[in-house]
């Protein structure tokens, strides 16, 4: 089976082709995959401008389309195309990101006469932890229950997974997620878009010198006993102090962005330990553009251990990327057995949860 997967949630236009082989324990090889970024368009609004990824959606797809085939040595001359199945994220995202992706899919859908899924980004986000760009791979057998830290720019999630496509959202972010909240400090800092590299880069530096914090921020919901999270308020202490300090320095900026950077990995962190201990998770999936976090991946290793299977997707495809759709696409296409999902039906939702 060959799967055409689309991706067009936020600001990266990603199109994939995966070759999916055996029944019991499928095997995926990507056979071409390709991606653009939008990064240097948005940077100027410190944020993604959903209409600017709208407008870069529609003119990027087509020339996408086009290398991903070529890469994949797959023809669209065939009487009967090679494609077997058209994989699309339908949501969460921005809406109009995802409208393009629907819209371009359907097309071919129809003209290619082949079916057509929606799939979660977050469900996404959850398998790319087996993917690889270069490589065949399969899902490896997994202990359950399965938590899930899902950290990026728009999501702060812990997922409880009892089986595959069984999802427990157990505790989620109230108002600002971990991403956006790197994002909008990295700009009260002056610091470029985006934001949660350019904060890691400084609080390394910060770290090295082990000198003592003038300062401290909070750390927000840490005690509650719920799994959620809320950001937006270390945000405003943020910029309490900025205003408290008056114009920064080099050094000051390295102390805000390591205890900044300190305040939400030991919230993700001690939040993730509770939540393993009361549900007795076996294996632990940390997914999303955060989960590159070099400081995150270091203190939750050290709650983890050899008790519980740590798994991290490889740093390229911990940002968005249509290989992830490829995968949670073919799966939810088994588990349908194959039955097609009419066109009309699928979407775009921007606030789709697992």
């Amino acid at each position: 089976m060959k799967i055409l997967s689309i991706e067009t949630s936020c600001d990266e236009t990603g199109i994939s082709i995966l070759e999916v082989k055996g029944k019991k324990k499928p095997v995926f090889k990507v056979l071409a995959n390709s991606i653009n970024s939008q990064i240097k368009i948005h940077a100027p609004y410190g944020g993604v401008f959903p209409a600017l990824a709208k407008r870069e959606h529609q003119k990027n797809l087509p020339i996408l389309l086009e290398r991903t085939l070529k890469k994949a040595k797959i023809k669209t001359t065939f009487p009967r195309h090679p494609i077997d199945l058209i994989a699309v994220t339908s949501g969460p995202g921005l809406e109009p990101a995802l409208w393009t992706g629907i819209v371009f899919a359907k097309e071919f859908s129809k003209k290619w006469n082949v079916p057509i899924v929606p799939v979660n980004h977050m469900e996404g986000h959850i398998l790319s932890v087996f993917a690889k760009d270069k490589n065949a791979f399969s899902i490896p057998k997994i202990e359950f229950p399965i938590l899930s830290l899902l950290v990026s720019g728009g999501h702060t999630e812990l997922v409880l997974i009892k089986d595959w496509q069984k999802y427990q959202i157990i505790g989620e972010t109230l108002d600002d997620a971990a991403g956006e909240a790197f994002d909008k400090v990295a700009r009260m800092l002056g610091l470029p878009y985006p934001g949660g590299p350019e904060i890691s880069r400084l609080a390394e530096e910060k770290r090295k010198k082990n000198d003592l914090f003038s300062f401290s921020l909070p750390r927000p919901m840490l005690y509650t006993k719920n799994f959620n999270f809320s950001f937006s308020g270390l945000k405003t202490a943020v910029l309490y102090l900025i205003k408290k300090i008056g114009p920064l320095n080099e050094k000051a900026k390295m102390e805000i962005a390591c205890e900044f950077e300190n305040a939400v990995i030991e919230t993700l962190v001690y939040k993730t330990k509770k939540a393993i201990e009361k549900y007795g998770a076996k294996t632990v999936i940390v997914a999303g553009g955060v989960s590159a976090n070099k400081y995150l991946k270091k203190e939750l290793k050290k709650i983890t251990g050899s008790k519980q299977k740590l798994l991290f997707p490889e740093k390229e495809l911990s940002t968005d990327n249509s290989i992830m759709i490829g995968i949670a696409g073919y799966f939810k296409f088994i588990k349908k057995n194959k039955k097609n999902t009419r066109a009309s039906k699928i979407k775009a939702e921007g606030g789709l949860r697992l």
